[in-house]
């Protein structure tokens, strides 16, 4: 065996010696080095920055709060706001619905030394006006009607506050005149028929204390003064009774329904829908008007208790009512004198928005209607019919039929209608119906959808009576859904 040869404790270290450069030796040229890497490093930290991208934090404010901005014709955001903009003669714009543009030609100063790490800022606050405070609060509310359709807030999304930020940008103006709070006031009453769950009614009541406040937090006072409006409006509508019980949480509801109130409201409604039958029957058809293959039944004027959702008195004028849905051969004479309407233009009349896939498709089952008519094109057949009118009803006009209407018809003529469809009805759909509000109002906040009455032949038996409420958007093409239209007076036309 070979003797293994000791190793050393210590090992000598390995030192690197730099090579001088050019004469130079290290310590002087690593100095050097050192430095250039600084200036590099100062150079695009300190300079750069503003030489490649002069400009300036802006703050953007206005009164009332919520507006957008434009910067360029560019939307950036909604003020309050804080944004980079660059240096130059920049178009600012802050736009809100209902006001009055203000757009503004603003010089935004570019700073070279240190922008990255103190940027220049600029503040920008603008006062903005409505020329009409209720061309601003009427869309709002609109916006409010819509949400109502998506059901409670979840985890997974929540739904803005429409109608109050509309109360706050116009309560300035409603304070400092009464005929705008007035008005507020009607459109509150218009929106409070889509208070269907609790965050519409908290925002419904929230609007409410911002227009009795003129948009400012609530005083004693004008807490007061809300509590008390509120009250009024609950005794003056027993169907907000009905209307609170099913908005409520659970508890809540229990104590409202155990209440005196509530359980007058609930009897006053029941003798009102075993008045309904009674009245109807009273009132008889009157002659049968003829336009092409369709006969209009009249029905006189009068009082109807209209079930739906809750039962309430509605005043009817005098209007004829197609004895059926509209047949294929007056549906083809439309077609011919408004060929934009037919099926083959579906495509284009999808894109505008007028009908949806399905748009006049073959019905699913033998039928000598015609489904698949979205709502928008219903209302193209009646504007057309308008013109077959004999000079005798110059004052009226052909129409598809309200709500009211067509129930009150449906309870004089049970044996035609129902139909094999569901029909459309000129109104927009509002899930609480029997609150009360003045029909232009109503017409102004609207509703993404239309109502429905009738059922249709998929429908099982007794499933779906006279009184029987359901609601689509007006493009909707459904082969379950066809139309009746009515004869009726003309809006402000002679009587």
């Amino acid at each position: 065996m070979s003797e293994k040869k000791p190793v050393p404790a210590d090992l000598p270290e390995d030192r690197v010696h730099l090579a001088p450069i050019l004469g130079i030796r290290p310590g002087v040229y690593l100095t050097g080095l050192y430095a250039v890497l600084l200036l590099v490093i100062l150079f695009f930290v300190l300079l750069y920055p503003g030489i490649t991208n002069p400009g300036s934090l802006v703050a953007l404010d206005s009164e009332p709060r919520g507006a957008a901005v434009r910067v360029d014709g560019i939307t950036v955001g909604s003020t309050p706001c804080e944004l980079f903009v660059p240096a130059g003669v920049r178009l600012v714009e802050l736009i809100l619905p209902g006001f009055t543009p203000r757009p503004q030609a603003v010089t935004i100063p570019g700073r070279v030394f240190a922008s990255l790490l103190f940027p220049q800022r600029i503040a920008l606050s603008v006062t903005l006006e409505a020329p009409n405070p209720l061309d601003a609060f009427i869309p709002a509310a609109a916006d409010y009607a819509g949400w109502s359709f998506t059901g409670e807030p979840t985890a997974g999304y929540q739904i803005p506050q429409d109608l109050s930020e509309g109360a706050y940008r116009i309560g300035p103006a409603a304070a400092s005149d009464p005929a705008i709070r007035e008005e507020m006031q009607e459109v509150l009453f218009a929106a409070a028929r889509f208070a269907v769950t609790k965050a519409a009614l908290r925002d419904l009541v929230r609007a409410q204390f911002l227009t009795d406040s003129g948009g400012l937090s609530p005083s004693p006072w004008t807490l007061t003064a809300g509590i008390a409006a509120a009250l009024n409006y609950l005794s003056a509508n027993s169907g907000a009774a009905l209307a609170l019980a099913e908005t409520l949480p659970p508890e809540s509801a229990r104590l409202l329904e155990n209440s005196p109130w509530f359980r007058e409201a609930v009897f006053a409604a029941t003798d009102l829908s075993g008045e309904k039958s009674a009245e109807a029957r009273k009132a008889p058809t009157g002659e049968v008007i003829r336009l092409g293959n369709l006969s209009f039944r009249t029905i006189p004027a009068g009082v109807f208790i209209q079930t739906g959702t809750y039962p309430h008195r509605v005043g009817l004028e005098s209007f004829s009512i197609a004895s059926a849905g509209i047949g294929r051969e007056d549906w083809e004479r439309f077609l011919s004198a408004r060929p934009q309407w037919k099926r083959e233009n579906a495509a284009a009349l999808i894109e505008q928005g007028l009908a949806s896939p399905g748009y006049l498709d073959q019905p699913l089952n033998p039928s000598p209607g015609v489904p698949g008519i979205s709502w928008f094109a219903a209302a193209a057949y009646c504007e057309w019919l308008t013109e077959s009118l004999p000079p005798s009803l110059a004052d009226w006009e052909v129409r598809l039929p309200r709500e009211a209407e067509w129930e009150y018809a449906a309870s004089l003529l049970a044996v035609d209608m129902p139909g094999e469809f569901w029909e459309w009805c000129a109104d927009p759909y509002a899930p609480l119906d029997y609150l009360p509000a003045r029909p232009e109002v109503v017409e102004a906040v609207s509703s993404p959808e239309r109502s429905l009455r009738g059922g249709s032949w998929i429908n099982p038996p007794g499933s779906v009576g006279i009184e029987t409420r359901a609601s689509l958007a007006p493009a909707t093409s459904s082969p379950f859904v066809s139309f009746r239209p009515v004869i009726a007076h003309k809006q402000g036309g002679a009587r």
